[in-house]
């Protein structure tokens, strides 16, 4: 089978959907609703390099940040879905935040965050999930590319 016809709309639009959904229960700071979309032995690493592994352990640890830190709502983008198998897909976006109080993208903030998403007896979660810093050492053209691209997408231009 060539790689041109695992590219199913649809099964790109699942893999999507089930991304959204995770940044959407981030920024309700919903820890059992972002466990929800993982499969029960899923990968999870966060942006300060900490590992979850499964979904009992990203439902605590996540409960625990949001009850002990005030987190920020994600501003993102989707670059790209690549499905690798009929039932796989990787995806690739960006995000940013805005701290309360400001009124703009911190790029101290940004990330680059990649998921493998794949789909068992019709239910498509998550398999892997990685928030990488985007801080772009010694190339702030990228890091400016990359904030200018949050805020386009922030205010809908």
């Amino acid at each position: 089978m060539s790689n041109a016809s695992l590219q199913r709309p649809e099964a790109i639009k699942a893999v999507e959907r089930v991304y959204k959904r995770l940044i959407d229960a981030w920024n309700r700071r919903d820890a059992a609703g972002m466990a929800a979309l993982l499969s029960p032995e899923a990968l999870m690493i966060g942006f300060d390099g900490s590992t979850m592994i499964g979904r009992d352990d990203v439902r605590v640890t996540l409960d625990a940040i949001f009850r002990d830190h005030a987190t920020q709502p994600y501003v993102c983008k989707i670059r790209s879905v690549r499905m690798i198998s009929y039932h796989t897909g990787v995806l690739h976006a960006i995000v940013g935040m805005v701290p309360p109080g400001a009124d703009d993208v911190q790029p101290e903030l940004n990330a680059i965050q990649t998921a493998v998403i794949a789909s068992e007896n019709g239910e498509w979660l998550i398999e892997q999930f990685q928030n990488t810093p985007a801080q772009y050492h010694g190339r702030p053209e990228l890091v400016t590319a990359h904030t200018d691209e949050l805020r386009r997408v922030r205010t809908g231009s």
